[in-house]
């Protein structure tokens, strides 16, 4: 592949590709393993159901389902699918005999697999009907019996399924005593019903009967599943008694509306035993033949499993390259496929030299030829990435892409973005856990990529250099800060030292001996105004950060502005914001570190507050009330003068200048030239050279008729909003400062409330509770200091650059480059 492009996007051409019709096919999905051209769509006014191809796709979309339904059968068997050999992406493209192969045998294999379901649930449909059937045969007849007398050895024999159909003991058993129910005119309806619904049909059948019923049921021990939704289900057995055959279908109507499923049942004992026997012989053939189905089932989708993945790829790949050729125009007159794309500079040679294999392993005659055409068009945004860049990359194109060849913000991105995660993160301890972590990510990362991840760790896992910088900045800044875990470090002699004696009671101070060579001084941990010290340092410290990071990123404007060779650009916006930028918050900055660098108790002298002195710069221009250096009211008035005369500067220039340039042009009486030519040359053997085509430079954005007003409209909100942005972006990074307060008060207070208090106890209590409260601090740091905190700051990081600094110069209006291949079809979610 080309040369990386990070800074700015890769240089992109549109090419023009003359495909014999032959080849096609073949073309497309060379183009789709390289990955390297995205087609324009050349049929933007054809319907997509008029498309060339559309057949085609329609079979595939029908392979496709068939794909899709294995896929569901597959899962729901519970057999593991076989992975595909290899990385899908190096899978390559099956020719046109594969796929005629392939849909055969999906059609076959769905027509089999459907009848062994259909067949399957018609079985386990009867299966259920019969288990229903017996539990109805013996809980109902279970009541008839009690009614007519029946012999309790008699009744006792119709659970046994081992009985004889006849037993002599008890068939001459008086029956006499009991009357049936056809003599008293007492009809009945017995069935089964879910649980669930068997209140409901109790209440409609006494308000539907007015209570002129009998109702009798009984639950079934085991739950009954369902064929269909394989969902267990508790049922009842209920018998209704009522008088009239009216009343009777009433009753039905209402059961089966309520799901019921009913059941005839004989009031004779004898042909109960024998339709009991009859159900029980069935159920046992049933399950034999269930047991037979659902093994050729597994069978045949256990074989399936171990190709479906591969089908998938392949079905993917083809249904993709049909979906490219239907952008293609077809020439008729030719017999060719022309087709137009942008792919990046760089790569033009290896996708020339595609192109030539694809025809010469083909045998044909005419080449493939590939045209450079000259456009006006706006080209896609392309930054090659690696695996190193592209998390960082990813960042900057969430917020927008980049216009063609801008400066890219994801390059600084890579030190900036974990830096000022770290100063609001700063902690050692804190910092070396999410360092590990993304080193382990890091070392790992060839077994972590092909095993399976959930969605949470996919996301940590693919930042996996993002979190291992964070980590190291974090490092860094908790040395600075002298910060592990919310403790201090003596590394060097400290540069204070505490009075050797001290009466009880009383406020004793540190004598300053030195200075300590790295960071803060651990002297400051453990004092009372270690707060009041850290609190304005870091307070300062952010402002200046602040500054410097705006500025580092205007300065990018003018990288831009110098790339597209627009001189009003640098005079008219950057020259007037510079100025406007560095003249106050420049200035408070400077002060900030001028006031750092002065001793002003050894002069005799308080330190001056810079609240104070900024506001007066404004409201009092000339007059300073504490003096920081020599000559700082007149500079002051003059930095203020800089900064007003800035606002006017950056909002008329531009449009000014523009309307100025644009009435020059038109009394000059230039016109747009409009010119459409085509040149097709040849080598003296046939071989096709160069094709240049030039679109019309009257069309598009710079045919557009120059519209003062709305130039101007655009200049008073870029005025506008850059300097409130001024103001409201340098107090934005303040929450360099309130974070990384946060961060060391809330380490510092889970320390105290958790393995601190182990110290305090003597014993063997001491012991187990240091284990214990250690176990617990542990937990607690990683759960909500490493990662709700780490969060926290990274989000907090992440606003800093997409709106403090990428506002500077970012315009994020870019197209993206999305180009025609495999690997990005594959790693699409299944639809």
């Amino acid at each position: 592949m080309g040369k990386e492009a990070l800074f700015r996007s890769a240089e992109m051409s549109l090419v023009q590709l003359y495909i014999a019709t032959e080849v096609g096919r073949e073309v497309v999905a060379a183009l789709g393993e390289l990955g390297a051209v995205q087609f324009r769509d050349l049929n933007a006014d054809v319907n997509s159901f008029q498309r060339t191809f559309v057949k085609e796709i329609r079979r595939l979309d029908n392979v496709e389902r068939q794909l899709r339904y294995f896929s569901s059968q597959i899962e729901k068997a519970g057999i593991k699918v076989m992975p595909v050999p290899g990385y899908a992406n190096v899978t390559a493209a099956p020719n046109s005999s594969e796929i005629d192969e392939l849909s055969i045998k999906t059609e076959n294999l769905e027509e089999r697999i459907v009848q062994l379901n259909d067949s399957n649930e018609r079985l386990l449909r009867k299966q259920v009907e019969l288990q229903e059937l017996r539990h109805v045969l013996v809980e109902a007849g279970t009541f008839f019996d009690r009614a007519h007398n029946v012999p309790e050895e008699l009744r006792a024999s119709l659970d046994n399924d081992d009985a004889p159909l006849l037993n002599s003991d008890v068939e001459q058993g008086d029956m006499s005593n009991g009357t049936p129910f056809a003599l008293m005119n007492v009809g009945f309806v017995a069935g089964v019903i879910p649980r669930e619904k068997m209140g409901t049909l109790e209440r409609i059948l006494w308000r539907s009967l007015r209570g002129n019923l009998y109702l009798n049921q009984v639950e079934i021990a085991e739950s009954i599943k369902d064929p269909k939704t394989d969902e267990a289900i508790e049922k009842n057995v209920f018998v209704v008694f009522a008088h009239g055959a009216g009343i009777l279908s009433k009753i039905r109507k209402i059961a089966e509306s309520l799901d019921a499923d009913l059941y005839s049942v004989d009031e004779d004992v004898n042909i109960r035993r024998e339709q009991i026997h009859e159900v029980n012989n069935s159920i046992r053939d049933i399950e034999e033949v269930v047991n037979t189905t659902q093994s050729t089932l597994i069978s045949e989708l256990t074989a399936i499993a171990e190709q479906i993945a591969s089908w998938m790829v392949v079905v993917k790949k083809e249904k993709a390259i049909y979906a490219a050729l239907n952008l293609f125009n077809y020439d008729q007159s030719r017999k060719s496929l022309i087709a137009e794309g942008w792919c990046p500079t760089d790569d033009l040679p290896l996708v020339k030299s595609t192109l030539s294999d694809v025809t010469e392993r083909a045998g044909l005659e005419v080449p493939s030829i590939l045209n450079e055409l000259n456009t006006t068009k706006t080209p896609p945004t392309f930054h090659r990435t690696n695996k190193f860049t592209e998390a960082f990359q990813n960042i900057i194109d969430a917020y927008g892409i980049a216009q063609y060849r801008e400066v890219n913000p994801g390059l600084p991105a890579i030190i900036t973005f974990p830096f000022m995660f770290a100063i609001m993160f700063g902690d050692l301890g804190h910092g070396a856990i999410m360092f590990l972590a993304g080193l382990a990510m890091v070392f790992w990362e060839k077994r972590l990529l092909k095993a399976d991840r959930d969605e949470i760790f996919d996301m940590a896992f693919t930042g996996r250099y993002i979190i291992l910088l964070m980590g190291g900045f974090s490092m860094y800044t908790g040395l600075m800060y002298n910060d592990i875990f919310s403790k201090s470090m003596t590394i060097f002699k400290p540069g204070w030292e505490w009075p050797y004696t001290w009466y009880e009671g009383e406020l004793i101070t540190a004598n300053q001996t030195g200075t300590y060579p790295f960071g803060v001084d651990p002297t400051w941990h453990g004092a009372d105004n270690d707060l009041i010290f850290l609190n304005s340092y870091k307070m300062k410290l952010s402002i200046v950060m602040g500054f410097c990071h705006m500025l580092y990123s205007l300065f990018f404007s003018l990288v831009n502005y110098r790339f597209y060779k627009s001189k009003i650009d640098i005079y008219g916006n950057f020259l007037p914001g510079f100025l406007f930028l560095i003249s106050i918050f420049g200035y408070l900055s400077f002060i900030i570190v001028f006031k750092w660098a002065v001793d002003w108790y050894s002069l005799g002298m308080a330190p001056p507050s810079l609240l104070n002195t900024l506001i007066d710069m404004f409201l009092s221009p000339g007059n300073v009330q504490d003096l920081l250096y020599e000559g700082q009211p007149r500079v002051q008035t003059v930095l203020v003068l800089i900064a007003v005369f800035c606002v006017p500067w950056l909002l008329l220039l531009k449009p000014l200048y523009l309307r100025w340039e644009n009435n020059r042009t038109k009394a000059l009486g230039y016109e747009n030239l409009s010119q459409d030519v085509t040149r097709i040359s040849f080598e003296e053997d046939g071989e096709a050279q160069v094709i240049v085509h030039e679109e019309a430079h009257g069309h598009g954005e710079h045919g557009e008729e120059f519209e003062f007003g709305e130039v101007m409209i655009h200049q008073v909100i870029h005025t506008i909003e850059f300097c409130l942005n001024c103001v409201s972006h340098t107090a934005s990074y303040l929450r360099l400062w309130a974070l990384s307060l946060a961060h060391a008060q809330l380490s510092s207070v889970l320390w105290t409330m958790t393995f601190e208090r182990a110290f305090k106890m003597e014993g063997p209590l001491g012991i187990i509770m240091s284990f214990i409260l250690f176990g617990a601090w542990f937990l607690l740091t990683i759960a909500v200091l490493v990662v709700m905190e780490g969060t926290s700051a990274m989000l907090h990081s992440l606003r800093l650059h997409w709106v403090e600094a990428m506002s500077k110069h970012f315009v994020g209006d870019g197209i993206p480059y999305t180009p025609f291949s495999f690997k990005a079809v594959l790693e699409e979610p299944a639809q």
